[in-house]
């Protein structure tokens, strides 16, 4: 029996308490690695006070974060696949928990911007990879599509809690808190990954690819500097205009070369399944609408109505209620009922949040303004289990670590970018006086709500029959003999 296949029966010998103290471990990495990209908002404004930071260096505060998330996913992904899970997890956790220790000791924003890169190099080892393990511990297809969507579950979660717990940090210790308190989480989950996460490898390994990895960075970053630069220098500047051609460039090498290598970083045969690539958009949008409001919205709730970190992230509460009660739920019935379902109602409710956001003020009451956030609450609740089952059902284990490194990735681009077009479009706005940032918000709702609606299109075109029979002819392209690749060559 080969070692790929030993593993495989290893796992499949779990019991349920040792399958589901894995299926643990990977959730809390999931919530700490997520929940940083949204406990900083609220930090925002305390960290611009303390170190001076611009608007544009709030925005790489969350987006360098971020940025080199969505960069790395893939990279990290077939590494793990190639070199073992368990062993790139748990060097995560370690350059997670050093990249957190050293943004608690920043003493300007150019070294918190540099120690959350660090901190999202580690991350990128334990989002896409914690997938990839939930998914070869689960042989079961219906046990797996249900820890799945407790993952995913779990991703949501963190994102709508991490200002909640940010605003009690910030208020009651200081924004430094929100970082140190990773280390502990970090140290604990070290020792439990090596006594209870089995090790495993996909059963053919992937060669790195560097060309594919430098063209990618150079893609997502020159769009987001573009984004954020702009309004500075403005769209027709020289530089904007520079950096959106070298992003274009990058993407038709990508379409060119990653075809011809026999172990492309982007599998793009992926992208022949309709579920597949649709969840990836729908991760796009999802997450991009989410980082839209969750930037904007903690610089509303401080700066314009004048609340303190903690009681911002009280304000946020309500999201995450919403998303306790319903991603549970929702993860079960992915699982019986399939994704579209859940998908028209989280398009549906960003839809409908992004445009009831347009009549929020310096003076709306604010127990409406609350029941506009449970739009919000309703739609992250609703979106990242059957994303998350999309991408990767299907697939065969082979391919489970890429295919959950590209949705991923496709989540955390969205992230940047809401990140990045937000602070745009409220740009110097966000210290000026409260009329003239609402009025600028109000310019980001209508995108979003685009964003929504393009949500509920792609959820009823990727469930389709004609959808489906795309997915499985994708699937069978991996489980053909190493010997057909279609042409490619090495």
């Amino acid at each position: 029996m080969s070692v790929p296949m030993l593993q495989r029966a290893a796992v499949g010998e779990l019991s349920r308490r040792r399958r589901l103290g894995v299926l643990a471990i990977c959730c809390a990495s999931i919530v700490v690695v997520v929940m940083d990209i949204s406990i900083v908002t609220v930090a925002l404004p305390s960290i611009r006070a303390d170190l001076g930071a611009s608007v544009a260096q709030l925005q790489w505060t969350v987006d360098a974060y971020t940025l080199v998330l969505a960069s790395l996913l893939l990279l990290a992904g077939s590494t793990a696949d190639r070199v073992g899970r368990r062993r790139v997890f748990q060097i995560g956790l370690a350059a997670f928990g050093l990249g957190s220790l050293l943004c608690s000791l920043a003493p300007t924003a150019e070294w918190l911007i540099a120690a959350r890169a660090l901190q999202a190099v580690g991350g990128t080892m334990l989002n896409p990879v914690a997938m990839a393990i939930v998914a070869t511990t689960f042989p079961d297809r219906a046990e797996r599509a249900r820890a799945i969507g407790v993952f995913g579950a779990m991703s949501g979660l963190a994102l709508a809690l991490g200002p909640i717990l940010g605003g009690a940090l910030v208020d009651g210790v200081g924004w430094r808190a929100i970082f140190w308190i990773n280390v502990p989480v970090v140290v604990v989950a070290i020792v439990l990954t090596a006594f209870f996460v089995p090790e495993s490898r996909a059963p053919r390994a992937r060669r790195f690819d560097p060309v594919g990895q430098l063209l990618v960075i150079l893609m997502l970053g020159c769009v987001v500097y573009a984004i954020i630069e702009s309004e500075k220098r403005g769209w027709t500047s020289p530089v904007i205009l520079g950096l959106l051609g070298v992003a274009v460039l990058a993407v038709l090498a990508l379409l060119v070369y990653e075809p011809r290598r026999t172990d492309p970083m982007l599998e793009l045969r992926l992208f022949r399944s309709v579920p597949f690539s649709s969840a990836i958009l729908m991760a796009l949008f999802a997450l991009c609408g989410f980082g839209s409001f969750l930037f904007v919205t903690t610089l509303y709730l401080q700066n314009v109505r004048g609340l303190s970190a903690l009681a911002a992230g009280l304000c946020l509460l309500p999201v995450g209620a919403v998303i306790m009660i319903v991603s549970p739920f929702t993860g079960r019935l992915v699982g019986t009922r399939g994704p579209r379902l859940p998908l028209v109602v989280a398009g549906s409710a960003l839809a409908i949040g992004a445009a009831s956001s347009l009549w929020l003020g310096p003076t709306t009451p604010l127990p409406a303004v609350l029941v506009i956030y449970l739009f919000f609450g309703i739609f992250l609740g609703t979106v990242n289990p059957p994303i998350t089952n999309t991408a990767v059902s299907g697939m065969p284990l082979s391919m489970a670590g890429l295919a959950g490194s590209v949705a991923s990735a496709a989540r955390q681009t969205g992230t940047t970018l809401g990140v990045a077009i937000a602070g745009t479009i409220v740009g110097s706005t966000a210290a000026g006086n409260s009329q003239a940032f609402t009025h600028a918000e109000h310019h980001l709702w209508w995108p979003v709500m685009g964003l929504g609606i393009g949500l509920v299109a792609l959820a009823l075109l990727s469930t389709t029959r004609w959808a489906r029979a795309t997915a499985q002819r994708t699937a069978e392209l991996f489980n053909r003999p190493a010997a057909t690749p279609e042409g490619r060559s090495g």
